[in-house]
């Protein structure tokens, strides 16, 4: 059966929300705990989204310091009923308990009304990776794209050169840091110490940390600098995307450049940036890093985050083993 929005079961325009502890929350997210703007996205969404069907369910605003937990198991059937997958109904709820803790700070709550409501339980899937062979066609892309548009012409417009050194840098750093999309589209110059290989990463929360970063990727940024008609100041970002007006490379961008690239490696185009710090987890741990030096490569708060990739390793072991063993 297909998923459908929310929004398409309601026969009339969804009501407008002005809340006043949403946008107090909304705004304690932006200030105090530096959320990106997804998470600000998807919090907003997921709230008002409660409240509208509190308001068209129960012909009344949601109050939140009155609401019940049998109230928020209403809400879960009706998404249930909606069809939306759980890994959105999760996040949802998600946001809501933020929202609650939030609420509890201020003294307008004492208690979680949703504190152990039973969701429906997403399927425990391994994160999708690639192998090195594969991440090395795909930093091969940029430059083997370039090459076939040299004896090309007529319409359409051309691959720059700058552009695919900018290109194989972003891919080569995500790769050699582990970077979230965010983390690598805000990275600014002064952010990168060349002498002792290390990049100073804004993580999710303006938590900060430092990351390891190899040769091969500085080297594909100094390249890309040295294409620009003026080199980059200290506080400017490190991949633009207009050069002119030094804009910051973007996550949909960036997406999009990836999917080009993909296709020309020969590998599935629906893989997401987000992959390739997967990729880059999963062949240090395939190579003997322990988990707890993964876990603050990647900026994890919780150890268990981490683990999910040991899970990634074993499986794979698991594969070999019964391939090759006799007695399998």
């Amino acid at each position: 059966m297909p998923r459908r929005s929310l929004n398409e079961t309601e026969p009339n325009p969804p009501p407008e929300i002005r809340d006043p502890w949403i946008e107090k929350f909304l705004a304690h997210l932006a200030t105090d705990r530096g959320a990106s703007v997804y998470t600000q996205r998807n919090y907003q969404q997921a709230l008002v989204e409660f409240a509208r069907w509190h308001l068209t369910e129960r012909k009344s605003p949601a109050v939140w310091e009155k609401l019940q937990r049998d109230d928020f198991r209403s809400y879960l059937r009706y998404l249930g009923r909606n069809n939306l997958s759980r890994a959105a109904t999760a996040l949802r709820f998600s946001a809501l308990r933020t929202f609650y803790k939030f609420l509890m700070r201020h003294g307008a709550v004492e208690t979680l009304p949703i504190k152990n409501l039973s969701l429906p339980k997403a399927p425990n899937r391994l994160p999708k990776f690639l192998t090195i062979q594969q991440m090395a066609d795909l930093l091969a892309a940029p430059a083997k794209l370039l090459a076939s548009q040299k004896d090309k012409t007529g319409a359409g417009r051309p691959l720059s050169a700058e552009v695919c050194l900018r290109d194989v840098a972003v891919l080569e750093t995500i790769y050699s840091c582990g970077l979230r999309v965010s983390e690598l589209c805000g990275l600014r110059v002064d952010d990168i110490n060349f002498s002792e290989q290390i990049i100073r990463v804004r993580g999710k929360g303006k938590k900060e940390r430092l990351v390891p970063v190899g040769e091969p990727a500085l080297r594909t940024i100094q390249s890309y600098w040295d294409s620009l008609l003026a080199p980059p100041n200290a506080a400017q970002p490190v991949f633009c995307a207009d050069t002119k007006r030094r804009s910051p490379l973007n996550r949909i961008q960036l997406a999009r450049r990836l999917k080009n690239y993909l296709i020309i490696a020969g590998l599935d185009p629906a893989l997401t940036p987000h992959k390739l710090r997967h990729s880059y987890a999963t062949h240090l741990l395939d190579a003997g890093a322990d988990l707890r030096s993964v876990q603050e490569l990647l900026g994890h708060a919780h150890l268990i985050t981490t683990q999910v990739y040991t899970h990634v390793t074993t499986e794979r072991l698991k594969k070999a083993y019964d391939a090759a063993h006799p007695r399998a």
